[in-house]
């Protein structure tokens, strides 16, 4: 099995300075070792850790890096690199090396790395290319995007095909030879087209002793599926996130991304969910179907006429139902057909999953601070009719999502319950005295073939 795109490598020009930093008063000592547990927990080198715990600025890391090894920076972000000069470098080992080629002036050729002690990756190329290797240093950030804009590489999971062999399963690919950055690429939709055709909407890659251990959820049960090898943590990882729009360099703080890939010519969608524990990054993802048609879904004309009169009038459209039965792409659904064209529809969502006609759909941003409170805060502004939020988690939500419906708004939202005793149980509580007296419409989902709805009038006697 091909080990070239095992991530965790070394930055040695670090390793070896390291105790200069110290001695040169940019980090404590108790700062050091702090970012050498990171970097071992993380599974990342220590110029990551520094930077990504924020020991350090990567401005004063690189220009240290100058100093001490005599060798100019550059700043990637302004530099227009000699295209030409691709050629000399690959894909595989640009990303392997964490080297980008700059340009080229007779026989001597001009390379930005992370790394530039990496004597190894030096001389392989020297020897490939019979060129002469004059290093400058970088950022490793910069050099994995510039990494990603000039080179050509697949940047979706290949279309997935559910026709074939029916003991089909995910670890065959782990069997293969030449496990490349392609292969692992292969191996994400191996995993994607086993999930679905075990009818898993949840997926969870957790770190174990002996690797990464895939998950699958189906209602409250979770089973592992088999294992990824350690080798191929780091890569398997890695590519997840950067076709989730997530940055590869980060594991200490939570990152939210999506993922689009076809199954059988019909685009899916997942949202990606990193989150650092002790024992490394935990990754979620969860796959969203297109919304199909209310019928579909169980509704039939009465049902439908009751959700159009709860969404002609203020109040609350509350969809409940169990983990994984089905809420949000109910919601989806209701939002699809139903919204009247003379309404004004937005959402507030952590991440989009299907674009939907003539609805404002947006999708809250932590990184730039548009969060809840923000949105909260100014979507009165945009006066909309009808709102939908995909959960109400705190009380001050609660509170501001019943008000909207006293000043003539329309909340649709969702609501964790297994049953509507625990849906009673959990209403008893006195914060959702008034959340529960505004609500028009409740959407009950016990299962794919049993849809409840009630009316105002009818919710008053289920939940009295």
């Amino acid at each position: 099995m091909d080990t070239e795109f095992n991530q965790a490598i070394d930055n040695k020009s670090i390793e070896k300075l390291q105790y200069d930093l110290v001695r040169d008063n940019l980090l404590q000592f108790e700062d050091l070792e702090k970012a050498r547990e990171i970097a071992e927990v993380q599974h990342i080198n220590l110029g990551q850790a520094l930077i990504n715990s924020g020991l350090i600025t990567e401005e004063k890391l690189l220009k240290f890096l100058e100093e001490k090894l005599h060798i100019p920076s550059v700043d990637l972000e302004t530099f227009q690199i000699d295209k030409k000069c691709l050629k000399y470098i690959n894909y595989k080992e640009a990303f392997k090396y964490r080297i980008l080629p700059l340009f080229e002036i007779e026989d001597t050729l001009t390379v930005a790395m992370s790394d530039p002690l990496n004597l190894f990756a030096i001389e392989s190329i020297i020897e490939r290319t019979e060129k002469a290797i004059e290093p400058v240093v970088s950022s490793e950030k910069c050099i994995l995007k510039k990494i990603n804009e000039y080179y050509e590489i697949k940047d979706k999971v290949e279309d997935i095909n559910m026709q074939g062999d029916e003991s089909y399963h995910w670890i065959d690919v782990l069997h293969k030879d030449n496990l490349s950055e392609e292969r692992i690429q292969e191996l994400l939709g191996a995993i994607l087209k086993y999930a679905i055709k075990e009818g898993a909407h949840e997926l969870y890659f957790d770190r174990v002793d002996n690797g990464l251990s895939v998950n699958f959820k189906h209602h409250q049960n979770t089973n592992s599926t088999g294992t990824i090898p350690e080798l191929l943590i780091n890569p398997f990882v890695s590519k997840i996130k950067t076709l989730s729009g997530l940055d590869p360099l980060v594991a200490e703080i939570p990152q939210l991304g999506k993922l689009s890939f076809n199954v059988d010519s019909v685009e899916l969608i997942a949202s990606v969910s990193a989150f650092p524990t002790i024992a490394g990054e935990r990754i979620s993802l969860k796959i969203y179907h297109p919304p199909k048609k209310l019928e579909q879904l169980g509704f039939n004309v009465q049902k439908i006429e009751v959700l159009k009169e709860a969404l002609n009038k203020s109040g609350v459209v509350l969809v409940c139902g169990s983990s994984l039965s089905g809420k949000t792409h109910t919601i989806y659904s209701i939002l699809s057909e139903l919204i009247p064209k003379n309404k004004v529809a937005m959402t507030l969502e952590s991440i989009t999953k299907y674009k939907i006609k003539n609805v404002y759909q947006c999708e809250l941003n932590e990184n730039v601070g548009f969060n809840l409170d923000k949105a909260m805060r100014f979507i009165e502004f945009q006066s909309p009719d009808i709102v939908y939020f995909e959960g109400i988690s705190t009380k001050e939500g609660l509170d501001f999502f019943t008000s909207l419906t006293l000043k003539n708004k329309t909340v649709i939202t969702e609501f964790l319950a297994d049953n509507m005793d625990d849906l009673r149980n959990k209403f008893s509580y006195a914060e959702f005295q008034m959340f529960k007296s505004v609500i028009s419409c409740l959407v009950f989902i016990h299962s794919k073939e049993n849809v409840e709805i009630f009316n105002a009038d009818d919710l008053r006697k289920y939940l009295s």
